[in-house]
């Protein structure tokens, strides 16, 4: 079947996850939660863990046991030197737009942040859709309800007619609930929830063959 919306994570998805990126925003949230909350550094680690782990991200645990300003902190965290850490990528830019579906990026960071990673990587023109955190707001990824957010916001009415391009298992496996074609990015090995696995987003070819339908194996 041909799908009608492929969804794109950002972070760690758009580019390799050792490009530092995630690391430089881990820790202006742990510096947030030091200079802004007056968290004693030494507790910020687990306190973050068990956010992450209870609520989806730690903007929404903050948010709902702290009440932050969740503008106020995803432009404190995403204050970083991109240009230090991305490059453009012509080769994605290439192979993305191959893709005649519309494309739509699905995030739990902001929509500044969003289009700042775009355009670090040259990937300007290529996505049709911004869908971030806010949009989705008081849910997020992993949770059902970002989800039917997501699609309503980018006008899906079948869920199972689209794909979801992540690196996060527990997001995939979220999606796959939907009826969502999964695919794992970042790693060849596939988790519960991806129906298929590519090491980065230009092996895509090899899963999605431009121009062709996808049999679907559940």
């Amino acid at each position: 079947m041909n799908f009608e919306v492929m969804f794109f994570d950002l972070d760690d998805t758009l580019y390799p996850f050792t490009s530092g990126v995630w690391n430089a925003v881990a820790d202006k949230m742990n510096l947030y939660m030091i200079e802004i909350l007056g968290f004693d550094r030494t507790e910020v680690p687990v306190l973050r863990e068990k956010l992450f782990r209870k609520y989806g991200t730690t903007l929404r645990g903050l948010k709902t046991e702290y009440n932050i300003n969740e503008n106020d902190f995803l432009q404190y965290v995403h204050d970083i030197p991109l240009e230090q850490y991305l490059h453009p990528n012509k080769d994605l830019g290439d192979i993305l737009s191959l893709y005649s579906e519309r494309k739509v990026i699905f995030t739990n960071a902001s929509h500044d942040h969003a289009q700042r990673v775009i355009r670090v990587l040259g990937l300007e023109g290529v996505f049709d859709q911004i869908i971030d955190i806010t949009q989705i707001s008081p849910w997020c990824k992993p949770f059902p309800e970002a989800f039917t957010k997501a699609f309503e916001i980018a006008g899906v009415i079948e869920p199972a007619n689209c794909v979801l391009l992540d690196d996060s298992p527990r997001n995939l496996l979220a999606a796959r609930q939907f009826g969502v074609y999964t695919i794992q990015v970042g790693s060849e090995f596939r988790s519960d929830g991806a129906d298929a696995a590519v090491i980065s987003l230009l092996d895509l070819p090899s899963v999605i063959p431009v121009n062709s339908d996808i049999l679907k194996v559940k």
